[in-house]
């Protein structure tokens, strides 16, 4: 039976970018060659279960599995817009630097660093000076292009 909107699907997993890189994965095996599971050592690897249509993945994500079955696997392109969105300059925010100096109890922040926002959106901070930093609250997968191998593992 073909996965349609309400099933409950469980699938493994591994996200890609353009470049090959591995951003993702269900697979420890997987995850421990692309050096995640070294940067992650808490995170336990295991298939996603989610619900389809509920919104709980990414649209693409979403599209991608309706209409596959238990025990088949795929490869599912998904652009930005069906992903993580553009990147979008409106999302670079600029901060008066004594400002943020002050909010953050003094701490001057370095470039590369991550603030949260009090919504508890993350950003980059991309540029400090005496005057002005700016901290990007782009999605960190924005603008790209993600590659997901998915393998169903079942559907309910």
């Amino acid at each position: 039976m073909s996965i349609t909107d309400g099933d409950t699907v469980t699938f493994e997993y591994t996200g890609r970018l353009d470049d090959g890189t591995v951003f993702d994965t269900s697979r420890e095996d997987v995850a421990a060659e692309a050096g995640l599971a070294e940067a992650q050592p808490e995170r336990d690897y295991d298939p996603l279960t989610v619900e389809v249509g509920a919104g709980k993945v990414i649209d693409g994500m979403e599209d991608g599995l309706r209409g596959l079955e238990a025990d088949e696997s795929d490869t599912l392109e998904i652009p930005p817009e069906e992903a993580y969105g553009e990147w979008s300059e409106e999302a670079v925010q600029e901060f008066d630097a004594d400002e943020l100096r002050e909010m953050l109890g003094g701490q001057t922040p370095e470039e590369g660093a991550y603030l949260q926002a009090q919504n508890g959106q993350q950003g980059e901070v991309v540029h400090v000076d005496e005057e002005t930093v700016r901290v990007d609250f782009n999605p960190e997968l924005a603008g790209e292009t993600l590659t997901f191998d998915v393998e169903v593992v079942d559907v309910e």
